[in-house]
């Protein structure tokens, strides 16, 4: 039986309740492995983690040799991650490898940094959170749902805070409309209405990962989902309903049916990393629109012959629904643009590093040869 908290260092559990399954174990076959043990991410601290495994939990770093692959980057070691370490469990243990992901949550990196941020991985399902109270933003929640859809895991939208909004199942009936296939549930963090409806994606074994802005209510809900004050929570501002960042790490919380939630800090604001399949999903209507455009590569700005055009002006499109794809895609041709420049530059470096050791190289043998 897994424990009701972390914390624990001294409990037996299988690797199964941590969400092991055919998957892992077909990659940790492909390694012939001595000493090392699989143990899964629960949280993660700067350059500090907390492991679990059948050793219990401990604390643990990367080795150098992860470090040297790339580290802070998308190879870093994430809430989520199955991993194989050496050392004692509950004494310090070194993260030797980030087993290959089944699902990941990415995000490119705050700042003007181009480099993607793994926010959780291995996650089965993923509740992308809203409040339904004045910071309810249809064109927000597009941009979750696009990176949603990116990172194969399961997309349900989670609309909070259904006690301070009258029209809660009118937004939600709007977002099944367009957000075709995804499941949309009405819930109160505060009071539990509604709450009992994400039972089914909250079984034994499964990992649950929180998705949302700052202030709609991830860290009551997870509180809710705990029956516990695990975490911290604070109001939201009056003016404008706008949140304050109560939690500033990402961990792994464990429910009382062996369920796994990863619960994430609030984001200002989420950049898309790689989202191309997820704009497509996000926004299924304006891609089969496309397929009946009359130029293949019509960029839906007053090419003649074009089919989503004619559907907005026929009102079979929402306006402001069609400037938030085009701002989406935009921004993912800037990336990939930023991301080739910068592979390219990298690959130019690593040229020169080389040719500079061979002719530093040629130079030492030209004097040994004079000699």
């Amino acid at each position: 039986m897994w424990p009701q908290c972390c914390g624990r260092k001294d409990f037996d559990v299988r690797l199964e309740d941590l969400g092991w399954n055919d998957f892992f174990e077909a990659e940790w076959n492909a390694e012939e492995r001595w000493q090392e043990q699989a143990a899964r991410v629960i949280s993660q601290h700067r350059e500090l983690w907390e492991v679990a495994g059948a050793f219990g939990e401990s604390a643990a770093e990367a080795s150098g040799k992860l470090r040297l692959a790339g580290e802070g980057g998308a190879d870093w070691p994430a809430v989520g991650d199955w991993i194989a370490v050496s050392g004692e469990g509950g004494g310090g243990m070194l993260i030797r490898e980030v087993l290959a992901r089944r699902t990941q949550i990415l995000r490119k990196t705050a700042g003007r940094g181009v480099a993607a941020q793994v926010l959780a991985a291995n996650v089965d399902t993923l509740f992308v959170v809203m409040g339904l109270d004045g910071d309810y933003n249809v064109r927000r929640l597009e941009r979750y749902l696009a990176q949603g859809w990116e990172t194969g895991a399961r997309v349900v939208v989670v609309l909070n805070k259904v006690d301070l909004c009258e029209e809660a199942q009118i937004r939600a009936n709007e977002i099944r409309r367009t957000a075709l296939g995804i499941d949309v549930v009405c819930v109160s963090a505060a009071n539990g209405e509604g709450v009992g409806d994400l039972d089914p994606h909250l079984g034994p074994g499964q990992t649950v990962a929180l998705l949302g802005s700052s202030g709609v209510g991830k860290s009551t809900l997870l509180n809710r989902l705990l029956d516990a004050e695990r975490q911290e929570t604070a109001p939201v501002r009056e003016s404008d309903s706008r949140g304050r960042h109560t939690t500033t790490t990402r961990q792994m919380f464990f429910l009382r049916n062996g369920a796994m939630v990863i619960d994430t800090p609030g984001l200002r604001e989420l950049q898309l990393w790689d989202a191309e399949e997820g704009l497509q999903q996000a926004f299924g209507e304006v891609e089969a629109l496309a397929q009946s455009c009359r130029f293949r590569n019509c960029t839906h700005t007053g090419e003649p012959g074009c089919a989503v055009a004619t559907a907005l002006d026929q009102g079979q499109l929402d306006a402001a629904r069609l400037e938030n794809y085009r701002k989406l895609l935009r921004e993912q041709v800037f990336l990939e643009r930023k991301v080739n420049q910068g592979a390219q530059q990298k690959a130019k470096t690593q040229i020169k590093t080389i040719n500079r050791a061979a002719r530093e190289l040629y130079k030492r043998r030209d004097r040994e040869g004079k000699q």
